[in-house]
C-alpha cells in the first residue's frame, strides 16, 4: 500500500500504530465477537472505554477533580452555541477576535447575549495575537482560540483573567502544553489531534455548570456530565480511537513531547520559508 503525506488540518492523520490496532480489533473487540461500531454503549465494553479515555486524558493534560470531561458530538461549532447558553446568564460575553473561528464564536453569542470584542488584529487581518488591554468585570467569560489554523497565530502565553477563561482549543489540545487551571472551560474537536471527526471533548470547571435552568437538555453540560456523557448514545466509534491515540500520546512520551516534536517540525518549515527567495 502507498503512503501519503497527509497534511489536512482534519479530519487529520492519526498514528499508523493506532490505526493497526483499529484493523486488528474491527470485526471483533476484546473477544466480544462484535466490531466496537456494534457494541452497546451500555455495555461493559463501552464503559471501560469511556473510563479509559477520561482517566487517560485527565493524567495527558493534568486535569483536576473539579473539571467534568464531557464526549459530546456537534463539533467545535456547536460549542459557539452550549458556551454562552450555559455560561452567559443574561450577562454580556468578552471576546479576542484573531480570526474566522473567533468570528464564528462572536457571531452565535450574539444571537443568546451581547458579545464584547475587547481585543482584535483584524486590522492586520489576522496577522498577530493581539494585547488584551482591558475586559469587562461585569462580562460573563473571555473567550480565545488557542490556534487559528487559517491565520497561522497561537496563544503561547495564556492572558490571566479574573473572569473564567473559556478557548477553542481544537486545533492545538494535546499539542500545546497548557495548564488547564488557567482555564474555566476548553473546548475542542477531536478530529485534528485527538480521534476521528464526530468527537468533541469538553473539560469544565464544576462551579460553571448547572447554573441556568431549563435549558435543552442536549445543550446542558449539568445534564452531560451528571450523565457522564451517556446521556444519549454518544460518537462510540470516535472516542475508542481517541482512547487508543490517547494511549499512544502517553507512550510516546505525553504532551511535553508532543509540543517539542511540533517546535521542531515548526523550526524546519519556518526555518526553509525565511531562507526562501520565493516566499
Amino acid at each position: 500500500m502507498e503512503q501519503i503525506y497527509n497534511f489536512s488540518a482534519g479530519p487529520a492523520v492519526l498514528p499508523q500504530p493506532v490505526l493497526k490496532q483499529v484493523q486488528e480489533e474491527l470485526l471483533s473487540y476484546k473477544g466480544s465477537g462484535m466490531s466496537v461500531m456494534e457494541l452497546s454503549h451500555r455495555s461493559e465494553w463501552f464503559e471501560e472505554i469511556l473510563a479509559g479515555a477520561e482517566v487517560l486524558l485527565r493524567e495527558l493534560m493534568g486535569i483536576p477533580d473539579n473539571y467534568k470531561v464531557l464526549f459530546l458530538q456537534g463539533g467545535a461549532s456547536l460549542q459557539f452555541t452550549m458556551v454562552p447558553l450555559n455560561l452567559a446568564h443574561s450577562k454580556k460575553a468578552a471576546f479576542v477576535n484573531t480570526g474566522s473561528w473567533s468570528q464564528k464564536a462572536i457571531q452565535e453569542a450574539q444571537k443568546l447575549t451581547e458579545a464584547v470584542v475587547v481585543a482584535s488584529s483584524e486590522d492586520q487581518n489576522f496577522h498577530y495575537i493581539p494585547e488584551i488591554l482591558e475586559v469587562p468585570k461585569d462580562a460573563s467569560y473571555l473567550h480565545i482560540t488557542t490556534n487559528n489554523t487559517i491565520e497561522g497565530t497561537a496563544f503561547f502565553d495564556i492572558p490571566q483573567s479574573e473572569i473564567p477563561l473559556v478557548a477553542d482549543m481544537s486545533s492545538n489540545i494535546l499539542s500545546n502544553d497548557y495548564r488547564v487551571e488557567d482555564f474555566g472551560l476548553i473546548y475542542a474537536g477531536a478530529q485534528k489531534n485527538i480521534g476521528p471527526a464526530g468527537l468533541t471533548i469538553v473539560i469544565v470547571r464544576e462551579d460553571l455548570i448547572g447554573q441556568v435552568p431549563d435549558l435543552p437538555v442536549m445543550l446542558d453540560y449539568a445534564v452531560q456530565a451528571k450523565n457522564h456523557s451517556l446521556y444519549n448514545t454518544p460518537p462510540t466509534f470516535a472516542i475508542y480511537v481517541a482512547k487508543l491515540v490517547l494511549e499512544w500520546i502517553k507512550s510516546e512520551g505525553g504532551v511535553t513531547e508532543m509540543e517539542r516534536r511540533n517546535r521542531e517540525k515548526a523550526a524546519l518549515l519556518y526555518t526553509y520559508l525565511d531562507q526562501s527567495k520565493i516566499f
